[in-house]
């Protein structure tokens, strides 16, 4: 049985499986990158077909290729958009630096799709590749596939998370708890009141990736090899740019300026740095809950996590945060990555950036992890967990910090001594403060209220 068949290039010939839809280029691309067995995202793929279908209609448009074959690619090219095609996209993300192997792959599989039956003669670059170079295809599909998953994946993630956190900060306006700085007892908020922190800061993450989505929406696609647009149409680009608009309902345009967005990665390492943000974020909240979760006779037992799986295979009973460290995790990988894209962003010589694969392949993992992880820690933790109010109120009643609030009425100093005294022997303030001072019983009821302390003022 055959199991190969001969393919060539401008190089010459080699065997391809029978069965592959790529072709000689991309054959070569997988002999010479057998480096991490890890093929470039499905949200990349995704990208170039939307791209590749997107210039078929623009050449079509400026009759530069003719309705069959534009056709033909066009129908091609949203197969692979679709991610029906995946398997035939092999090439290691350590590949050429601009991803020349990955656009010439689209270019073969979509050529051979659109003439399975030899009538066309849709070749890969004269036709599929009309008006295109690698150099501004790649670019343009790093930016077209972060723009989707930001937008369809993780924004909408953030919201839940946002929308979740106030949700339960509603519910738990009333419940007072001792506030903590330096992990040291402070003055009392409520539980609904760190929630509302934690919602604000996923709000600003949304907001800042929002802000960069603007940048991020102006495609390079047009300046073809160094932003001049050489063998491409003037208005190429925007025709593009509008048919990518249209086929995914993102408003995407045109750059301006094509020199920019193929000779740097500027919008990925900016996308980047606000995915850290995000990321060191979400360690914050996770790593709040861990510290509330903990015990639950040990720790701080503020709150009580859903139990999703035995914790330890040799202590039985154990209960582990395992969210909240799952998302540490998450926020740590996308930290490095990001430290991949800044390196990889400055590896801009002259007219182009040559670490594009690995700037495309770490960002969409980030977006990948941070939008899922994001959903999980509103379902499996926020959501869920129960307050152990029994403890909560124990602290408080024992915090001496809580002297604080006497200290327009009796002063710095002896707030100072009553909470040492406090300290040291093990009781409430209140009872301490009602024998070092002439405030009575019900003054210090009122003045010492946790729930009403958490309103500050005097």
């Amino acid at each position: 049985m055959t199991t190969h068949r001969t393919e060539r290039d401008s190089m010459g010939e080699l065997e391809v499986p029978i069965d592959a839809l790529w072709g000689a280029q991309t054959q070569r691309a997988i002999d010479n990158f057998p480096i991490s067995a890890q093929p470039m995202p499905a949200a990349f793929i995704r990208a170039l077909g939307l791209i590749k279908s997107a210039c078929a209609e623009a050449n079509l448009e400026l009759e530069l290729l003719d309705q069959p074959r534009a056709d033909a690619i066009m129908k091609a090219a949203a197969g692979v958009a679709a991610n029906r095609y995946d398997e035939h996209f092999p090439v290691d993300v350590y590949q050429t630096g601009s991803g020349t192997s990955s656009n010439m792959n689209a270019n073969e599989v979509i050529a051979r799709l659109a003439d399975a039956d030899g009538q066309l003669g849709v070749h890969p670059n004269d036709h599929v590749n009309m008006s295109q170079s690698s150099n501004d295809v790649i670019p343009t599909a790093i930016q077209v596939s972060a723009c989707l998953m930001t937008a369809e994946h993780l924004l909408p993630a953030l919201k839940h998370l946002h929308d979740v956190l106030i949700r339960r900060a509603e519910e738990l306006a009333a419940v007072a708890k001792t506030g903590r700085t330096h992990l040291m007892d402070a003055m009392p908020v409520t539980l609904g009141q760190e929630l509302l922190s934690w919602a604000a800061q996923v709000a600003s993450s949304y907001d800042r990736l929002t802000d960069t989505l603007a940048r991020s929406r102006r495609l390079p696609q047009g300046g073809t090899a160094v932003g001049t647009g050489i063998n491409a149409h003037p208005e190429f680009g925007e025709r593009v740019a509008a048919a990518l608009a249209r086929a995914t309902g993102f408003e995407f345009e045109s750059a301006e300026n094509k020199f920019e967005g193929i000779g740097s990665q500027d919008v990925a390492v900016e996308l980047s740095g606000q995915l850290k943000t995000l990321a060191v974020a979400l360690m914050k909240i996770a790593n709040d809950l861990r510290w509330m979760n903990s015990g639950p006779l040990a720790g701080l037992g503020e709150i009580e996590l859903q139990a999703l799986q035995p914790g330890s295979s040799i202590m039985p009973g154990k209960v582990n945060p395992v969210i909240p460290e799952a998302a540490c995790m998450v926020a740590a990988r996308v930290i490095g990555n990001d430290a991949t894209i800044t390196v990889a962003g400055q590896s801009g010589n002259f007219q182009l950036n040559v670490m594009l694969p690995v700037i495309a392949a770490t960002l969409l993992e980030s977006l990948e992890i941070l939008g899922n992880v994001t959903v999980l820690l509103a379902d499996r933790a926020i959501a869920t967990f129960k307050v152990r109010a029994d403890n909560l109120e124990k602290a408080l009643a024992k915090n001496p910090i809580l002297v604080t609030a006497l200290n327009r009425v009796i002063g710095y100093e002896k707030g100072a001594a009553a909470a040492k005294q406090a300290y040291a022997e093990g009781r409430a303030i209140i009872d301490v403060a009602e024998e070092v001072s002439d405030l009575s019983r019900a003054e210090l009821e009122t003045l010492l209220d946790p729930l009403k302390l958490t309103r500050g003022g005097l």
